[in-house]
């Protein structure tokens, strides 16, 4: 079918893939930085046209049929009537809507409201308190505010030329605080509420729909955010989990429907397929193991590794709830982290190392069945980041989490996501491939581990983890 290509325009640099669009198969690649400071809270877009530019110079796009965008999630470009910036746009990164985001919470009525309106609470990044708080803070810019994008919507539409016709997608619109992924709709009163007025807002295409086709034939397909672009890259389908392993670190899964949730701990978006991806965040993942090696002063998080593999399952009775930034889940933003268990036989640095990864992955594995206690199937659990890769983690993650992990070998999956849309959309295009039935890639080269006979360890190490947990936080995750 040709060749087709897929860009991601992440928080600090862009990456372009090439791919075969009938295999997957990677031809190609570019990569630029922003040229902005990687702690910017806010940015010209044209920044991401730049590094655009310089990813796919020197005849990258060469023969390429179509492009898929895929950006980073939860930025706000504020246009004017005519389609110029009102101001520099906000970035995901950005924390000063907190207050804003508090307010919109309680104006609608709580939580549990705003888990039905549109499946989730409103949080500092969404755009819709970001419209709240331009419109505390910046009056004038929100009264001159006629029309808002999200990062991948705003560069579709620069691809084609500033069209008349402005679109997002399913997965994006997801994330703005303003659109059910339930109902598949817009929420204007939201909009209202959180801008004082009302606002154009872009179509939201289907997953296989087209933007646009440029002057010179290129096909934009509909694009869509990071996370969901990445999963597609991934390959991931019902009975999916995708663990990320950051500093904090978040559990998603791939389910048939959306999940509304009064406690607020579910946030749920749209896949780029026509599925879900309801996921669970929690305030500390890696830094809980970076903290820990600062304690013991290991050089690095492979040394802390090779010591909690000299220790024993359950570490010796030490039980580590890792809580050091107060938690979202459970919902413990005051807390702070605990260690119990000390006697004298248990106070030894491998004991200590080996808890700090058992308490990360049982904190991951609470957040996990947050989602299993709403019917999402797990089955198999992709860890991705750095600290995947760690033995550690790989030895004691498929007991803990019951369930087969995958760690994929690292890859532009976000990229590669995108370019597998573009050639969903060229087929369907062509009438090669139908509207609900994306091309067939091959999946993620990566290592497979099972449970195998330590499941039964695992269980026990959950059981002494939770027990320590509800003692000390007593119906943290309700009675």
């Amino acid at each position: 079918m040709g060749i087709v290509a897929g860009l991601d325009s992440s928080s600090g640099f862009t990456r372009v893939v090439v791919c075969d669009a009938d295999t997957g198969a990677v031809l190609r690649q570019g990569y630029a930085q922003h040229p902005v400071d990687p702690k910017a809270t806010e940015i010209d877009p044209q920044a991401w046209l730049l590094s655009l530019g310089e990813a796919a110079s020197g005849g990258l796009l060469e023969g390429v049929q179509a492009i898929g965008v895929s950006a980073q999630q939860h930025g706000m470009v504020a246009l004017d009537q005519q389609g110029n910036l009102v101001r520099p746009a906000l970035l995901g990164n950005d924390k000063r809507a907190q207050v804003a985001a508090a307010d919109l919470a309680e104006a609608l009525g709580g939580r549990q409201a705003w888990a039905e309106a549109v499946g989730s609470v409103p949080q500092s990044g969404q755009v819709v308190a970001k419209l709240r708080w331009m419109a505390r803070t910046e009056p004038e810019a929100a009264q001159r505010t006629a029309l808002v994008l999200q990062p991948h919507d705003w560069l579709v539409w620069q691809l084609l030329g500033r069209p008349a016709r402005r679109t997002t997608d399913r997965g994006e619109a997801s994330g703005t605080g303003y659109w059910s992924a339930r109902t598949g709709s817009y929420r204007p009163d939201l909009v209202e509420l959180a801008l004082g007025r009302q606002a154009e807002l872009p179509e939201v295409l289907g997953p296989a729909d087209t933007a646009g086709t440029t002057p010179e034939g290129l096909l934009i397909s509909a694009g869509t955010g990071e996370t969901m672009a990445a999963a597609f890259g991934l390959g991931v389908a019902v009975g999916d989990a995708v663990v990320s392993l950051g500093a904090s670190g978040s559990v998603m899964a791939v389910h048939h429907e959306a999940l509304a949730d009064p406690a607020g701990l579910i946030t749920s978006f749209a896949d780029a397929t026509g599925m879900h991806l309801p996921v669970v965040h929690t305030l500390n993942a890696v830094r809980a193991l970076r903290g820990t090696a600062e304690l013991l002063g290991t050089e690095d998080l492979a040394e802390l590794s090779e010591l909690a593999l000299k220790s024993t399952p359950g570490s010796s009775g030490l039980v580590f709830l890792p809580y050091l930034e107060g938690e979202r889940t459970p919902q413990l933003p005051h807390t702070a982290g605990t260690l119990t268990g000390l006697r004298r036989e248990s106070m030894k640095p491998e004991h200590l190392a080996r808890a700090a990864f058992e308490g990360m992955l049982c904190s991951l594995a609470d957040a996990m069945d947050v989602l299993r206690g709403r019917g999402v199937e797990v089955r198999r659990v992709f860890l991705l980041g750095a600290a995947a890769e760690l033995p550690a983690v790989q030895a004691l993650a498929p007991a803990i989490f019951g369930a087969q992990v995958v760690v994929p070998q690292p890859a532009d999956y976000a990229a590669i996501g995108a370019a597998r849309q573009a050639a969903w959309a060229l087929g369907v295009a062509h009438g090669t491939l139908a509207p609900h039935t994306p091309p067939l890639w091959q999946g993620a080269a990566a290592q497979v581990f099972e449970p195998g006979d330590d499941a039964a360890v695992g269980t026990a190490v959950r059981q002494q983890y939770v027990a320590t947990r509800e003692q000390i936080h007593p119906a943290a995750f309700g009675a």
